[in-house]
């Protein structure tokens, strides 16, 4: 249920954002609220240290506030801007915290058009997640891919883009590429290795602690420095990882984003005071979207990868995770559906440590607008899950889900 403590953050934060537009001009202030009315599992989720794969696992959640996400945007001059990103996050305890701050770099330009973003902030991967906040207009619920991208993945460095814009040159096409450095991801590949991938919509803060279920093989000799958790933003090797992307689009009927991300991670190095090994993680993603019309698009991403952690790479998986969505507006209402699949391989010589996981959902969303500000929506969820982890503490080793949310969003 929502906490007279939640609802005073609410209230709080509705108030400070509408007086910081009205005080200064310069600054853009945008967010959105959505309160939801959902159908706790009946299994603890792996936030919660538990093992099940349903973001809210408790009667007392039914009724909460799933997202509460508040925008702002400094124009320091023609060339400059300041951004942040900050979110409310009532699971598995209350804080709000920054998920995105950054500067960004973007002169005026006549032809080709550089920029360059400095701090901390999303990749640009995915299509699925356009909104404010790097939410997804199309469900509450994110495919299992991105949702890990919002767990354990951000850009603590710098990027930079060049970009061939098709209306300077009279083309039908725009190409950008964009490369970064940055530092503070290594121990991405944490919860693909000991949880698999799983579609929800919940966005790691700067600085936090995920938990995930006891695992048998953090009880061994071999992985007794680890932690019951991963703190995905942390600096383990002192090496600095990349990335690597393009985007192009035509006639902005049809768009591709196709990166290559290496954190570079040193998987023998550890901090032995957060219990967190560096993660060596790499992967393909590829993302495409085609709109047939006003109305109509379908949505497609794949990510193929390796993740390795631990002295002679001891823990060693490859994996993949793929979906497609298809979105259709009419009148006031949207509606979507989206398949997904993903996978983790076992490729390691620790047998004490299963790894393999296997997530394949389907999702359905219908949404009406009120107005400029409300959306009412509902949704529903069937995940069929399986991990060998489950299979070594003597639990089935699949667990099928069923979730339905009803939410109401007011954005301003």
């Amino acid at each position: 249920m929502i906490t007279s403590k939640q609802f005073g953050v609410l209230v709080g934060s509705l108030i400070i954002s509408q007086h910081v537009t009205a005080q200064d001009m310069s600054a853009q202030v945008k967010g959105n609220v959505s309160i939801s009315l959902t159908n706790p599992s009946n299994t603890v989720a792996w936030h919660q240290y538990g093992w099940g794969i349903s973001r809210f696992s408790d009667d007392n959640q039914r009724l909460n506030i799933s997202r509460l996400a508040l925008s702002t945007r400094l124009d320091i001059s023609s060339a400059w801007s300041a951004h942040a990103v900050a979110q409310y996050v009532p699971d598995p305890n209350d804080k709000i915290g920054l998920t995105e701050a950054y500067a960004q770099y973007q002169p005026l330009a006549q032809g080709y058009q550089f920029s360059a973003r400095f701090g901390g902030f999303y990749p640009r991967m995915s299509l699925e997640n356009p909104a404010l906040g790097w939410s997804s207009p199309y469900t509450y619920h994110f495919s299992g891919l991105n949702a890990w991208l919002g767990e354990e993945v951000r850009t603590f460095g710098a990027e930079f883009e060049l970009k061939r814009a098709a209306r300077r040159f009279r083309s039908k096409h725009d190409i950008s590429m964009i490369g970064s450095v940055f530092k503070g991801n290594d121990p991405a590949g944490t919860l693909i290795a000991w949880r698999g991938f799983v579609p929800h919509d919940r966005q790691s803060v700067f600085n936090e602690r995920i938990g995930f279920a006891p695992l048998k093989s953090l009880s061994t000799a071999q992985l007794s420095r680890q932690g019951q958790y991963v703190e995905p933003f942390t600096e383990v090797d002192g090496r600095f990882g990349f990335y690597l992307g393009t985007h192009w689009s035509y006639l902005k009927r049809h768009t591709l984003r196709l990166y290559w991300y290496d954190n570079n991670g040193d998987p023998r190095a550890i901090n032995y005071v957060t219990k967190q090994y560096a993660w060596d993680t790499k992967f393909w993603s590829l993302a495409w979207r085609t709109k047939f019309n006003a109305q109509s698009q379908l949505i497609a991403q794949a990510m193929v990868g390796n993740t390795a952690m631990g002295p002679t790479r001891g823990v060693d998986n490859d994996f993949y995770s793929w979906f497609v969505m298809f979105s259709h507006t009419f009148a006031d209402y949207r509606v979507s559906l989206r398949a997904e699949q993903s996978k983790v391989i076992d490729k390691d010589h620790w047998q004490f440590d299963e790894n393999a996981s296997f997530t394949k959902g389907v999702t359905v969303n219908v949404q009406k607008s009120l107005s400029q500000q409300w959306r009412l929506g509902a949704e529903l969820q069937l995940i069929d899950y399986e991990a060998d982890s489950r299979s070594a503490v003597g639990r089935a080793k699949g667990q099928d889900e069923q979730i339905w949310r009803l939410s109401a969003q007011y954005q301003f």
